[in-house]
């Protein structure tokens, strides 16, 4: 009776446990099931609304590029700059199919246009004029508008475009006819090649639902023919709503730009993808954690050594703590003994086994540490005899190696290139994939691309194999140094500090994609003009982004504080300014971890023929 006793209990003990165990488990496959669906939902709608972001940008691109091939057209065509005839202008305004044509002199006075009403009229005195301003005074050779109702007259639209010219500059404008004409042939074939994740697309139409823009080829045919049916009254634009299309069930997101529909698709089976995969992976590991529970437990009632397993586990907990001078000593029987002593070995090896890997990854660190830093440019100042110009460039990684990197080179005589970039994630992954970007944009650049050819080009390769899907944020700069025009392209980076007459101050920039997140990007080249004794300081958010043990950020405004600072002029001031900052990053972190790499770069501009020694 006393065996049959202690039976019926350990069975009602292993039955308890099996209905605590399968409740458990239902919950958490349940709980795993809705935040992974949540999860999918959310990361698709991002997805959507970024890519009916980059449509729209490319539309104003295109937009905003041919207005300004226009304008230099027109300029290249004046028979007498500034003094062209009225006749002359109109003949022009007909040729190029344009609404208005102006001529501004230096101090924003139109002594020329196509309407004799505005001549004599100051850009200066109004609000969407004065923007045409900064061509007068040189700050820029270009400048365009969108598309938007005149000062004048709000029932008028019309897109201005400017361009520099001699005594002054040329503004151009046309209006709803032409514009259209312009966003027409922009968007013809947009979105051929435009992929939303892996099976999703771009689709965009007229105001009468005609598809513009199609992958699968549509174009000129009613939106309906997709299956998609849009209500924009009842239906709010950045939501997302489920639809077939192309027989195929997606989720969708609708966004207007310049009177065009723009619809993101992708397709319902690749949201929930992730979802599933999680959801599989998780059930089959509980599910193995469950058996293998269930017969541990079972053998160690059945046996009545839980006293003895506790012993044990006691002493495993400190070894997986780290404590690996732990003994374990249970020897009540020879089993025990024999696991203690098997305990025991193993914990030895192991100790082994970590101090000769410790070892070795320190000896590979090290190693790879050196060729990281090799890559770099070390010797400052790099060209002493250069009056014109100084720059000074530092990194501090976070672990043995990092994943920012700078660079700079003489591209010629007159020319400096140089860059910043921060490669997504931290150690020898971020390291690789560094030395890769670091190397196809410095080829690309000494080969004599543009800027913004640089990173398109150097785009294409990053993408090519990028399994581990790592992106690389990057702001590149080629200097001209008999003039001190900086033209640039950012991808993705953050904007450098410009600081003139003892004011640091950001730049403001438009940031295209970054490098290797996207195939098929165009990056924007934009200028900057640097004054002789201008300083440009660029960094990676390592800087901005250090906290401190409060979990407070180093900001934007502690670095324009110390930057602003007085550090004289030359090579000498860029090595003192990047310290500074390096130093007060370190009173304001204190003791706290360094968590991502710091890197920075200051140029230090003197001027054409300047005989000020930069040190």
């Amino acid at each position: 009776m006393q065996n049959t006793g202690k039976k019926t209990i350990s069975r009602s003990f292993l039955t308890g446990l099996l209905i605590i165990v399968l409740i458990g488990f239902i919950a958490s496959i349940g709980f795993s099931w809705m935040l992974q669906t949540r999860l999918s939902n959310e990361n698709a709608a991002e997805l959507l609304r970024i890519n009916i972001k980059d449509v729209k940008l490319d539309i104003l691109d295109a937009s905003d590029k041919n207005l300004l091939e226009l304008a230099h057209e027109v300029a290249d065509s004046l028979d007498n700059g500034l003094s062209t005839s009225p006749e002359r202008l109109a003949e022009l305004m007909k040729q190029y199919d344009v609404s208005e044509i102006d001529l501004v002199n230096a101090d924003g006075i139109i002594v020329g246009c196509t309407n004799p009403e505005f001549v004599g009229f100051d850009m200066k005195s109004g609000e969407q004029s004065a923007e045409f301003m900064a061509l007068a005074d040189g700050r820029t050779k270009e400048v365009v508008q969108n598309y938007q109702p005149i000062s004048y007259d709000a029932s008028i639209s019309r897109k201005y475009g400017g361009v520099a010219i001699d005594g002054g500059f040329l503004q151009v404008g046309y209006d709803a006819a032409r514009f259209q004409k312009d966003v027409d042939r922009a968007m013809v074939g947009l979105t051929h090649n435009w992929h939303v994740g892996r099976g999703g697309f771009v689709l965009i139409s007229d105001r009468d639902r005609t598809i513009v823009s199609d992958p699968f080829r549509n174009e000129g045919k009613n939106l309906e023919i997709t299956g998609l049916r849009i209500d924009t009254d009842t239906m709010p634009e950045d939501q997302i709503f489920q639809q077939t299309v192309y027989d195929i069930p997606c989720s969708c997101l609708y966004g207007f730009s310049e009177g065009y529909l723009i619809v993101s698709v992708i397709p319902e089976n690749e949201i929930v993808m992730q979802r599933d995969t999680s959801v599989t992976l998780s059930s089959a590991l509980m599910i193995m954690i469950f058996i293998a529970l269930f017969v541990m437990i079972y053998l160690l009632v059945r046996k009545l050594v839980v006293r003895n397993i506790n012993r044990v586990n006691d002493s495993l907990s400190r070894i997986t703590e780290g404590n690996l001078d732990e003994v374990v000593d249970v020897r009540s029987n020879t089993e025990f003994s024999s696991l203690s002593d098997d305990i025991n070995a193993t914990v030895s090896t192991l100790k082994q086994y970590i101090a000769a890997a410790a070892s070795r990854i320190d000896e590979e660190l090290a190693f790879a540490k050196n060729i990281q830093q090799s890559a770099l440019p070390s010797v400052f100042p790099p060209y002493p005899d250069r009056k014109d110009f100084s720059l000074y460039a530092s990194m501090d990684t976070a672990k043995e190696v990092g994943g920012d990197f700078y660079d700079f080179y003489l591209l010629d005589e007159n020319r400096l290139g140089f860059l910043i970039a921060d490669v997504s994630g931290k150690g020898i992954p971020s390291a690789m994939f560094m030395m890769t970007g670091k190397t196809l944009i410095h080829d690309y650049a000494e080969r004599g691309d543009a800027p913004s050819d640089v990173f398109r080009n150097a785009n294409v390769m990053l993408c090519q194999g990028n399994d581990a899907e790592m992106f690389i944020t990057a702001w590149m700069g080629f200097l001209e140094t008999e003039t001190g025009l900086v033209r640039f392209v950012n991808a993705g980076h953050n904007p450098p500090v410009l600081i003139r007459g003892g004011k640091a101050e950001f730049i403001q920039q438009r940031a295209n994609v970054m490098l290797a997140a996207a195939e098929g990007v165009r990056y924007r080249e934009q200028t900057l003009q640097m004054e002789p004794g201008d300083f440009l300081y660029l960094y990676t958010d390592g800087v901005t982004e250090a906290t401190d043990n409060t979990e407070e950020l180093y900001d934007n405004d502690r670095l324009l504080a110390v930057l602003s600072r007085d550090y004289g002029t030359g090579a000498e001031a860029c090595e003192a300014m990047c310290r500074a900052v390096k130093e007060d990053i370190d009173r304001f972190v204190g003791d706290a971890p360094q968590f991502d790499d710091i890197t920075m770069l200051c140029l230090y501009y003197a001027g054409k023929n300047n005989e000020q020694n930069d040190g």
